[in-house]
């Protein structure tokens, strides 16, 4: 798991469910990864299936970089 804040519980209830869910896709991508399945998900206006490796490339170019610390 991804290193926490220290204070975690006192962040935004949206801000510790938004953590939860990355952290839940981050693992359902590994999983598939592991197990050599693809990940079924939504573009334009239809399901497509992708590979693990496809997806995690296609969301690098899509979400902004986050500032090292």
């Amino acid at each position: 798991m991804r290193n926490l804040p220290r204070r975690v519980l006192e962040l935004p209830l949206e801000q510790r469910a938004e953590m939860a869910m990355k952290a839940a896709v981050r693992k359902v991508i590994e999983e598939h990864a592991r197990e050599g399945l693809p990940l079924y998900v939504w573009s334009g206006d239809k399901v497509v299936a992708m590979s693990a490796k496809d997806l995690r490339s296609h969301l690098q170019r899509r979400l902004p970089r986050r500032k090292k610390r």
